[in-house]
């Protein structure tokens, strides 16, 4: 349900008061160090499902990552010009979307033209061998998520990642003085002063902490050197690893102290069904009361905010029935979207305001524009500089930070959190209605990280099949003399008129507006695009042509007055939209933030579109045109 402004206002400002409310104090979250991690995890995030490295074909890790680094090496990861509260902000990652060819993604006011992935059936000269295969291997790993994610006979194997990641970190020594000392002090609230739109804070502060609906939700990318997984070094790496987690919790009962409490770990916490009410305190010790009475003193803000889009969203657990609410039939994922992000080359990250869970990539959000219930599959892999320099070198040292995704109910302030540990190679699956009754946000490692997100996107209007058949229907309007060459509308009904005038707009500003904003930069990796963006040039020029057609009909004194009203009415609405769009554009192309890319990448004002182009049917001036026809409909 859409939000009117005053609503939308009024969030913000409950949002602001639960952070001040908060204060130092945090939402209780656990990891798998934590007491009670794997229970949470199968009652209230049971959606999630990890699969560890280890369990997917070293050959097609070898391809996959070989086929990042590639992309990386030729310059494909960029960053987006996104628009978030009217602003225009860039995203923290850099990114690339693949999938089937034609496919768009559509995102905060930014349409993503997708390099075609190659399959044995798709092959083409759109792109350079190298890009071909690193594009093939992305396919064989869409495939085998395809295959994997729905399979419900795969869930033992599941369930044992989930225990062998607690129990590696159960067989580890706690280890606590430095460690705690550095994630005390990384929890620490940041300071919000300061609004560059420079800064990555643009999205993990303003989004993260006074939006649910923030999506750069990127799960982003790294280079990383060759995959040689063995598994017995995979253990063993593992383990060690996962000992170095920032977070290091005693077992149930003891001592959790102050600089805990600060985290937000509870390692007191005990579980309570869905949907209760009462807030469990049995356990807390004087620190952490005053979270239990936070919890209770804003027990009915969520449900309030959101009752109007919650109702039936199952908050507290994603769905244990997973027949009843899985997306029908086998899962068919038609992109990916690549992400690419090292935090050394980041000024300022943001810690994650709620749980205290850390130093956020990306803040909390649900992935957008998906297909309703379909599940979202992530291949994460992580890398050392010697391997972004491509050069083969030892390890880097052993206490590089993992990456983590954390997850948290919607709007519910009494489950706790849940943070993963994402080790290099390992996926994970959002399934069933997760992506909906959950957020999550990607916790930021020490090293740089390549993700390969898989969705199922919802392009129903966002194919090239779809919009080449929207200029059909709208051309099908128009008629030529094949002896003259003279052209005339067949039909003048008002609501004729005011279809193929709503397609001539979503022809300029869905599609040519937004290829040459961004989609263009890709043409230098990839030419798919390049003749059918052409053939909608060509399509939207008959179709100024039919607008030149109206016009005249408009003010032809001919006509019965009635009819004329009615279209001057309808040409009326359709060019005032159409210039208020196209003044959008303008600003954004010519925008402060725009004209800090480099030339390759910079945002196309098309010459099409200016008053001096001989070609073009109708003048520019589109306030000249206005003018006439509010003229016309005063005389009349």
């Amino acid at each position: 349900m859409k939000r009117s402004g005053g609503s939308e206002s009024e969030k913000r400002r409950k949002r602001r008061r639960l952070l001040q409310e908060l204060g130092d104090q945090r939402i209780p979250y656990l990891g798998p160090s934590d007491h009670g991690f794997q229970q949470l995890w199968e009652t209230s995030y049971s959606g999630l499902a990890l699969r560890r490295s280890c369990s997917l074909p070293e050959e097609l890790h070898g391809r996959v990552e070989a086929a990042l680094l590639t992309l990386r090496r030729r310059g494909c990861f960029l960053r987006d010009l996104v628009k978030v509260r009217d602003r225009d902000v860039f995203t923290a990652v850099s990114r690339v979307l693949l999938g089937q060819p034609g496919t768009t993604y559509r995102y905060l006011d930014t349409r993503l033209f997708t390099i075609p992935w190659h399959t044995d059936e798709q092959r083409g000269s759109c792109c350079d061998p190298d890009l071909s295969a690193a594009c093939k291997a992305l396919w064989e790993l869409n495939c085998f998520f395809c295959s994997d994610v729905g399979d419900r006979k795969e869930g033992d194997v599941f369930k044992q990642c989930r225990k062998e990641l607690v129990g590696a970190i159960e067989s580890k020594p706690s280890v606590e003085g430095d460690t705690e000392s550095k994630d005390s002090e990384e929890s620490k609230p940041s300071d919000d002063g300061g609004d560059s739109e420079s800064k990555q804070s643009e999205e993990g502060e303003t989004e993260s902490k006074h939006s649910d609906d923030w999506d750069i939700e990127s799960k982003h990318s790294e280079e990383e050197g060759p995959s040689s997984k063995q598994d017995a070094a995979w253990e063993s790496r593992h383990s060690d690893e996962m000992g170095d987690m920032k977070t290091k919790q005693t077992e149930l009962g003891s001592p959790t102290g102050s600089k805990q409490h600060s985290e937000g770990k509870h390692t007191g916490w005990k579980h309570r069904p869905a949907g209760s009410t009462e807030t469990e305190t049995t356990g807390l010790g004087p620190q952490e009361q005053p979270v239990a009475e936070l919890k209770h003193s804003l027990s009915g803000y969520h449900i309030e905010d959101e009752e109007d889009e919650d109702q039936q969203s199952g908050q507290g657990c994603s769905n244990l029935n997973p027949a009843k609410t899985s997306c029908p039939g086998p899962t068919q994922f038609n992109v990916t979207l690549l992400n690419y992000m090292d935090p050394a080359a980041m000024s300022q990250l943001k810690e994650e305001p709620y749980y205290g869970m850390g130093k956020m990539a990306v803040g909390w959000h649900h992935d957008e524009n998906l297909v309703s219930l379909s599940p979202v599959a992530v291949y994460s892999y992580s890398c050392h500089d010697d391997d972004k320099a491509g050069v083969s070198s030892e390890e880097g040292p052993a206490e590089k930070g993992c990456w983590r995704i954390g997850l948290k109910v919607a709007w519910d302030i009494h489950t706790p959190g849940l943070t993963l540990p994402l080790q290099s190679g390992d996926s994970y699956y959002l399934r069933d209605d997760l992506n909906r009754t959950h957020q999550h946000c990607v916790l930021a490692g020490d090293s740089a990280r390549f993700s390969s997100t898989h969705r199922v996107a919802e392009c129903s209007t966002g194919t090239l099949d779809y919009i080449q058949s929207r200029c059909r229907e709208a051309l099908s309007n128009l008629s030529t003399d094949p002896e003259t060459g003279t052209h005339s509308l067949l039909s003048l009904l008002p609501a004729t008129l005011q279809g193929y005038e709503e397609i001539h707009n979503e022809v300029e500003f869905e599609w040519l507006r937004q290829y040459w904003f961004q989609g263009q930069r890709y043409t230098r990796f990839c030419s798919w695009w390049a003749r059918p963006m052409g053939q909608l040039e060509n399509d939207w020029r008959e179709m100024e042509l039919m607008t030149q057609l109206l016009l005249a009909a408009v003010e032809e004194e001919g006509q019965p007055e009635e009819g004329r009203r009615e279209m001057a009415e309808t040409l009326l609405t359709a060019l005032t939209d159409r210039q208020q769009h196209r003044q959008t554009w303008r600003d954004r192309c010519h925008s402060s933030l725009a004209q800090t890319l480099p030339p390759e990448e910079a945002p196309v004002d098309r010459p099409f579109w200016a008053d001096d182009d001989p070609s073009m049917p109708l003048p520019f001036d589109l306030a000249d045109i206005i003018n006439r026809v509010e003229s016309l409909l005063w005389r009349m």
